[in-house]
């Protein structure tokens, strides 16, 4: 089994970088491969409660690649780290099949509390270099985060997204800024209105206190306005 995911994932760079020239090269001069089959050990101890040796593994392995895996976080096959300097990947992050992570991503955590803090990659998840993926939330298959990124919120399947924080642009191919933009803007009227409604309600329940102290409000009744915002809705 050991042995069957360190070839899917010298397949993994022969496939997807152009650079790579032959398995031999890659197996033995990719610093990305190295830290996945120490990864990999590291990972065995962890599972059987050997914590030291799978964090002394871990530390050597960041020692000579420069890349960051805690023995505790859980990696798929065939994943490629391309150049990988910087890297980190923390100890609650799970990693998909066929994943691709470029230089300086971090796949980290917010706060101190023990337990799941860290995010996790669907299958066949593209980071572009320095993108940080921070929390416990789910990135779906297909996703791509663009480089320098900040994602910060759960990521659909198929979807590219971009910026700081990072913001879906793509679905299915397809760009989703306009959409998101309108959906925004109706959520803003309706929002609207419903402050209206609430201060409508309130200034009808000032006139009855008020004609109730015999005080005339004819003149309040015919100059209110009555245009129903919830028609505004796009």
């Amino acid at each position: 089994m050991f042995f069957k995911d360190v070839w899917k994932d010298v397949k993994a760079v022969k496939e997807r970088d152009p650079a790579a020239r032959n398995a031999f090269e890659v197996l033995f001069l990719y610093q990305g491969i190295h830290a996945l089959i120490m990864h990999r050990i590291a990972h065995w101890f962890y599972k059987k409660h050997m914590f030291f040796i799978a964090r002394w593994i871990s530390q050597v392995s960041r020692f000579f690649t420069l890349i960051e895996i805690h023995p505790g976080a859980e990696i798929g096959t065939g994943v490629l780290i391309d150049h990988g300097c910087g890297t980190v990947i923390g100890e609650t992050a799970v990693v998909g099949d066929n994943c691709t992570l470029y230089q300086g991503v971090t796949l980290g955590g917010v706060g101190t509390a023990k337990g799941k803090r860290h995010p996790t990659l669907g299958k066949n998840v593209m980071v572009g270099a320095g993108a940080k993926i921070l929390g416990s939330f789910e990135v779906g298959d297909n996703a791509s985060i663009g480089a320098n990124s900040v994602l910060l919120k759960p990521l659909e399947s198929d979807s590219t997204a971009v910026g700081i924080p990072a913001r879906p642009v793509k679905l299915n191919g397809q760009a989703v800024e306009k959409k998101h933009k309108l959906a925004q803007v109706n959520a803003d009227i309706s929002k609207l209105a419903e402050t209206i409604d609430i201060l409508n309600e309130r200034l009808s329940q000032m006139e009855e206190l008020l004609k109730k102290n015999g005080i005339d409000t004819s003149s309040l009744e015919t100059n209110r306005d009555t245009t129903e915002f919830t028609d505004w809705v796009i």
